[in-house]
């Protein structure tokens, strides 16, 4: 529980004045999906297709995440939670730096990612569906996880032995199973140009 001795400082350089000097606006791309569906890849992607474009990024990866910031946090539905929580209070913060950030996170529940949203205000939060059938993820497992949750080594894992909710009216759905890297990341440049985040 916060302290009533915290009190809110407001800031002389404003996310606007920040905008302004990046040339572009600020939001967050929330990439999510299964374990393999290709989330980190084409955050990363889109990350570097910005670069050239002269934009201001930054990607949140699950696993690099959970290497410092939420190194305290397990597996369990109230650390992802809380995992969950602490990536929406940080990709708020550089909204306010002018900044795209761009998260990759299985985060599998609707209602984490609608209090991720409800930080920021309305058009600010691009929820990106990466829909790829678990038949595939499983093909793919590169780090082996789903053979070994299927051999039970690894509890609670998302749509093994745990569920995943999918988005119901997320802002873009890309097809990570069958669609190449270039028409994804098209996709997604497009919706941001769509939104006049960047310039077309």
């Amino acid at each position: 529980m916060a302290s009533s001795n915290i009190i809110w400082h407001k800031p002389v350089v404003k996310r606007a004045d920040r905008e302004w000097l990046n040339g572009h606006k600020s939001t967050i791309l929330w990439f999510t999906g299964l374990s393999g569906a290709g989330k980190s890849t084409l955050a990363h992607a889109v990350e570097s297709r910005l670069l050239q474009l002269g934009c201001r990024t930054f990607v949140f990866d699950g696993d690099n995440v959970r290497h410092g910031l939420c190194a305290d946090l397990g597996f369990s539905k109230e650390d992802r939670s809380e995992n969950i929580r602490r990536i929406g209070e940080m990709c708020k913060l550089f909204v306010e730096a002018g900044v795209i950030a761009l998260t990759a996170f299985i985060s599998p529940f609707r209602q984490d990612r609608q209090r991720a949203r409800d930080l920021v205000a309305e058009g600010d939060f691009l929820e990106i569906y990466c829909q790829a059938p678990l038949a595939i993820c499983e093909q793919r497992d590169v780090k082996g996880l789903y053979k070994r949750a299927r051999a039970g080594e690894i509890p609670e894992f998302t749509g093994i032995s745990s569920p995943y909710e999918a988005p119901e009216i997320p802002e873009l759905v890309v097809n990570t199973g069958t669609q190449d890297i270039e028409e994804s990341v098209a996709m997604v440049i497009n919706l941001l140009k769509s939104r006049s985040i960047i310039l077309d």
